[in-house]
């Protein structure tokens, strides 16, 4: 892990960057990882000022075609609501890719939820994210995971920081739990009357008693 990264207070860092920003300058873009519309609302919400924003629904750890297709379709309408608000928010969907999330947690099954299948997770999609940012030429890219308390702020934070070294595009640091972001996500997951499933999404986490509300 980097070093000293367990200090590092990440939202304070996202909102150097942000008030850094020049009003009379046209918005730079964004590729904002989702891995769910509740926890998409408030990183929306919070960055559509700032950016111009594609979401980027990739996540082939979710298990089961019926649950996936019901998250995309969330975040899908999620945005459609966004957009009739303010600036207008895009939508990429990724390939559904559940092969690649079992090849990668080979050898992992047996890992705690939060462990390093969890990080080798987190670095599939933050890389995939990356080589569309580049590919694309976005100015920056990241991720809403960091919004559940439940996740490693500090480890999302360390690759995407190495991926965006490796794929020459910025990254957007962020801790988006800080200053009230994950209860105003469940606010707006209210407000929207958002499916909010009871586990992260793969079959591990499933079996683990659904610990990950989102």
């Amino acid at each position: 892990m980097t070093k000293n990264a367990g200090n590092r207070n990440y939202q304070k860092e996202l909102e150097k960057i942000l008030g850094g920003m020049n009003a009379s300058d046209a918005a730079p873009r964004l590729l904002l990882h989702s891995c769910c519309a509740p926890c998409s609302s408030y990183c929306m919400e919070y960055l559509r000022e700032y950016f111009r924003i594609t979401v980027f629904y990739y996540n082939p750890n979710i298990t089961g075609q019926e649950e996936y297709r019901k998250r995309v379709q969330e975040e899908i309408r999620l945005i459609g609501a966004f957009n009739r608000q303010g600036r207008e928010i895009e939508i990429i969907e990724g390939d559904y890719e559940p092969d690649c999330f079992l090849e990668m947690a080979k050898g992992l099954e047996n890992c705690a939820e939060g462990g390093e299948r969890c990080f080798r997770c987190y670095e599939l999609r933050l890389r995939k994210t990356a080589e569309l940012a580049k590919e694309r030429e976005f100015d920056f890219f990241t991720t809403t995971l960091t919004i559940s308390p439940l996740k490693n702020a500090a480890k999302l934070n360390e690759i995407g920081e190495r991926l965006a070294k490796e794929y020459d595009v910025a990254w957007l640091p962020s801790d988006f739990k800080k200053r009230g972001g994950y209860q105003r996500s469940i606010e707006l997951s209210r407000e929207y009357d958002l499916y909010r499933q009871d586990y992260c999404g793969c079959g591990f986490s499933k079996r683990a008693g659904g610990q990950d509300k989102q």
